[in-house]
């Protein structure tokens, strides 16, 4: 596919076309130095739901180690209403802002939060970094695998922190199953299975509609090449156009993907097949509402995921989780515990997360995204190693967007596993990187 390219200068020249001032200048001249008990003062961009629920974590951790300083939403009726919470949370009101370009101009934003959707996480993560911001930057971390590969490198020449929003790396009682695996309570594990099951409704047929007023339909598009406003994208159903979104192997199967990995301790695979589509409901839904994906790794291993969006029958009495099968027995986990079962399947041990956290939901939020973000803040103090940095983050991205790359082309890919690109596959490369809007083109 065509890409428009941009440099960083033209990029600051389309910012200051829309009245911002961006100073032109390298991470380390333009980050400040925090002290270990500083205080980190930072911008949430996108804060309609998995914002909202990421800044009310922000401040239930307290004034003295974050503060809120501003707050960016292309809904004008959602950053009134979030800026009041913010004030409510911590006593200051933050400073509001439509365009994410003036948030990453501030000086005294040390840290951005960015929770926008899908097309948008990459080319904005790039820019904070490049503006001198650490970023926590929720899942999926790119639109497509070469927005990856320009996160990882953008973090290598930047040294800004980056931490992935999947915050059951954080989970006290998934690092302690991950010591189990270790240990041997399951043998030498082999096989990880992941799942997501729910009750999404029809998003029906939508028509091309007059923008709403409190809505800039512009911003919100970002770097994806413009459209017309249709009246069944905005908000949240954006995740099953495939001009924006990347279905729901992205939106929730990379949790599960990621855990399976960690797990097995492996990176990359060489074989991935996926197969399923769009059963339940006849609309304008153009992912799959049913899919399973299958990976194959060297060293004898492999993960497969099941996700059904529109069938929420649970299993092990859960809407998510994984299952980590090994020569001795089975660990089953999820974001609020740990099974263990020997190898006829008996359970021999069970540990319960002291708090539980939301699991099906739109918002997930919880105590392990309070972990997660407290990591996060000891990581930018100096003080942490990332449990989720971005390099580990984009390789289980990854994984989702070859599953979908392998449904798009209807057959199994061979995969080069130290760069995760597609062997010998013109046609399933060309998934590779998306056209951008121009001017909108990130570029490390």
């Amino acid at each position: 596919m065509a890409q428009s390219k941009q440099t960083r200068r033209q990029f600051i020249r389309s910012a200051a076309a829309a009245g911002v001032s961006l100073a032109l200048s390298s991470a380390a001249s333009y980050s400040r130095i925090l002290g270990a008990n500083e205080r980190i003062n930072l911008a949430f961009a996108g804060v309609r739901s998995r914002g909202k629920a990421l800044l009310e974590s922000a401040a239930a951790i307290g004034n003295d180690t974050v503060g809120i300083g501003a707050i960016c939403d292309v809904d004008s009726n959602v950053l009134e209403e979030v800026a009041s919470l913010a004030s409510s949370l911590t006593g200051a009101k933050p400073k509001t802002e439509r365009d994410f370009r003036r948030v990453i101009d501030d000086r005294d934003v040390d840290a951005v939060v960015i929770a926008t959707p899908d097309h948008t996480h990459a080319p904005f993560g790039i820019y904070a970094m490049q503006s001198g911001k650490h970023v926590y930057l929720e899942k999926p971390v790119s639109y497509d695998p070469h927005e990856g590969e320009l996160l990882v490198r953008a973090q290598r020449a930047t040294g800004m922190v980056v931490q992935v929003g999947n915050q059951q790396r954080s989970a006290p009682t998934s690092m302690e199953a991950m010591q189990d695996i270790a240990d041997g309570a399951i043998g030498r594990p082999y096989m990880g299975k992941a799942w997501y099951a729910n009750t999404r409704g029809s998003i029906g047929r939508g028509s091309v509609a007059a923008v709403p007023r409190w809505l800039d339909w512009d911003l919100w598009q970002g770097p994806a090449p413009r459209r017309e406003y249709r009246d069944n994208i905005v908000h949240y159903n954006w995740h099953w156009f495939r001009h924006w979104g990347t279905g729901e192997i992205n939106n929730n199967g990379m949790h599960e993907i990621d855990i399976c990995r960690w797990a097995l301790g492996v990176d990359l695979p060489t074989r991935v097949t996926s197969s399923g589509g769009r059963y339940h409901f006849d609309d304008d839904w153009e992912f799959y509402d049913t899919q399973v994906a299958s990976y194959e790794f060297d060293d004898d291993r492999m993960i497969t995921w099941e996700g059904r969006s529109c069938n929420g029958l649970k299993f092990f009495d859960r809407g998510r989780g994984a299952t980590i099968h090994g020569t001795e027995g089975t660990i089953m986990l999820d974001r609020n515990g740990y099974f263990v079962y020997d190898g006829e399947g008996a359970l021999i041990k069970q540990v319960n997360e002291r708090s539980a956290s939301e699991t099906t939901d739109t918002v997930g939020g919880g105590a392990l995204v309070n972990y997660h973000m407290e990591n996060f803040f000891s990581a930018v103090r100096g003080g942490a190693s990332l449990r989720s940095p971005i390099d580990e983050g984009h390789k289980s991205t990854l994984m989702c967007h070859l599953g979908n790359i392998s449904q798009y082309v209807g057959r199994t890919l061979d995969i080069d596993s130290a760069t995760g690109r597609v062997r010998n596959d013109d046609e399933a490369m060309a998934f590779w990187q998306r056209d951008y809007e121009p001017g909108w083109a990130p570029e490390v």
